[in-house]
């Protein structure tokens, strides 16, 4: 199943129901994680059918002219694959339902912007210029965070503090950076010389990322887990 959402000026929005409420509530599972109350799934067989999806929803995104681009993204999203396996195992006469749940988050970043020489006379595009900028740096300041904590210890680990609670982006992308998860993040830099200290930040910025080492392990129930261990030593 998928989902695709954006956040804008700091406040989530269903892409897939746009005619839905408009401004949705992150909230915190306390075993799964954080979570967007309200925002629809919708099941998928083929890659057609999630291919079809995401470009219903990027029709919906949030995106406006400045000087630099005409269609300029406003916002960040997020389009989340949900995969589900289900097995049906026999284990001493008894069958047996195992489950295991993965979930993929391809993330769209708007990029950072010098908003006082592309939106210096436009109030609306300086404020989504400035709210962008400020999650961006957010979401530079976890992966820093995380990247210190990977090169220390477990104490080290245990002292360090993540601060994810400082955007909805970094709220969001909690697992996808710091918890049972593999990140990787691309950079889109230009050749052309006026760049130059876009393109120098930008790749600083992603080189951060690869700093970042995490030991993701299988998604799968306990008693699972506990089963399949038993299985194993009965093989």
């Amino acid at each position: 199943e998928v989902s695709y959402m954006e956040i804008y000026l700091e406040k989530v929005r269903d892409l897939l129901n746009p005619g839905g409420q408009q401004k949705l509530r992150v909230r915190e599972h306390m075993s799964t994680g954080p979570y967007v109350e309200g925002l629809t799934s919708h099941a998928v067989t083929s890659f057609d059918n999630v291919l079809s999806l995401m470009e219903e929803g990027n029709k919906m995104r949030t995106v406006k002219s400045t000087a630099m681009n005409d269609v300029s993204s406003r916002s960040h999203a997020i389009f989340q694959i949900t995969c589900r396996q289900l097995e049906l195992r026999e284990l001493e006469g008894e069958l047996l339902r195992l489950e295991r749940v993965s979930k993929i988050n391809l993330v769209d970043l708007a990029g950072s912007e010098r908003s006082g020489q592309i939106n210096a006379h436009k109030a609306d595009r300086m404020k989504e210029g400035n709210v962008i900028n400020k999650s961006l740096s957010a979401l530079g300041k976890v992966i820093s965070a995380l990247a210190e904590r990977s090169k220390g210890g477990k104490r080290a680990q245990a002292q360090q503090h993540v601060p994810y609670r400082d955007s909805v982006l970094t709220k969001l992308l909690q697992n996808s950076l710091g918890g049972n998860s593999k990140t990787l993040m691309i950079a889109t830099i230009g050749p052309a010389d006026y760049n130059h200290s876009e393109t120098l930040s930008t790749l600083q910025y992603a080189n951060r990322a690869k700093n970042i080492k995490n030991a993701p392990v299988v998604n799968e129930d306990p008693k699972d887990a506990l089963l399949n261990d038993m299985q194993k030593q009965i093989d």
